[in-house]
């Protein structure tokens, strides 16, 4: 009898530690929280990191300075020390035919300066019903405002936006291309972007290549982007009232090797305009270009030098 009490109590205690130990492993299954698997981590971090904004890094060196980062513009007065946004849609900034690679703005549809920066861009949610527009800032983006430039304008591709002082502005545009044609225009503003207006068309249709102001009255339109063979030089010396073809007297050497104007500038008591070899140029490497002289204005050019890559600003 003493044995089989002997027996008995011990096969309940070794119930009693299996029972124990069953316990302990369910209580420590439950309170302790599975480990996240690898996959967990790497899904977890992507969605953290998605939801922290990029560091901005200025788009160049400039002290007044852009950034796409982050699909908004912001823009820098102090070469990406501080930020301040651009209160505009990124799609807007390069909407129209030509669109540009999107990693940076679209060259000379902005201007940043200390003073003014502008930015030209395209409203309207169908090709149809688009019109460019311009937003600008003349207190370092403490306050902006908005204009109207040209409203219809569609299919735009061809963009150029600039000052010439405080009050006097001009923007160049051209759209609805087909093929090697376009509609172009230029708009002018007198006092400092609130109002725009369109000068005379210089009825020319050939694709336009670049254009500019030097002053309030003289101003220039370059054509001519598809196989030119010589400069289309076209000036304005009434504030675009009236626009008429610069005469270029291009050496026999030169002829159907400088054949496109770039937008001539002021040098001295004179005018300057570098012609390059266009796209398919070959000329002494392709990248040399010829300076011409105009002392009345920009009605004639004469040709003055060769300049080479390294010469030019």
């Amino acid at each position: 009898m003493q044995k089989f009490i002997l027996s008995v109590s011990g096969v309940m205690v070794l119930v009693l530690m299996i029972a124990t130990i069953f316990y302990h492993q369910k209580s420590t299954a439950i309170t302790q929280p599975r480990p996240p698997q690898f996959g967990q981590i790497s899904e977890n971090s992507m969605i953290q990191k998605e939801q922290e904004p990029e560091m901005l890094h200025p788009i160049n060196n400039e002290k007044v300075t852009y950034s796409l980062q982050n699909n908004e513009l912001n823009i820098s007065f102090d070469q990406g020390a501080n930020w301040q946004v651009v209160p505009v849609k990124m799609d807007q900034l390069f909407g129209g035919e030509y669109q540009g690679n999107k990693q940076e703005l679209i060259t000379d549809s902005y201007l940043l300066t200390e003073n003014v920066v502008a930015f030209l861009y395209v409203d309207g949610a169908e090709w149809e019903n688009e019109s460019v527009r311009m937003i600008y800032s003349k207190d370092q983006g403490a306050t902006w405002k908005e204009s109207v430039i040209a409203d219809p304008f569609s299919h735009v591709r061809f963009r150029i936006i600039d000052f010439v002082n405080d009050r006097f502005g001009y923007a160049i545009l051209s759209g609805d291309r087909t093929m090697s044609q376009e509609f172009s225009q230029v708009y002018v503003t007198n006092d400092g972007g609130e109002h725009w207006g369109p000068t005379t068309n210089s009825e020319i249709t050939r694709l336009i290549a670049g254009g500019g102001f030097v002053d309030e009255e003289t101003g220039f339109l370059s054509y001519g982007t598809i196989n030119p063979e010589a400069p289309d030089l076209y000036v304005t010396q009434d504030g675009g009232k009236s626009w008429h073809e610069a005469m270029m007297y291009i050496p026999e050497k030169y002829k159907r090797i400088f054949v496109i104007a770039e937008t001539p500038i002021k040098e001295g008591d004179h005018l300057a305009v570098l012609v390059n070899q266009g796209p398919n140029g070959d000329y002494a490497g392709g990248l040399v270009k010829g300076k011409f002289i105009s002392t009345d204005h920009g009605a004639t050019w004469e040709f003055a030098m060769e300049v080479q890559p390294d010469e030019m600003e």
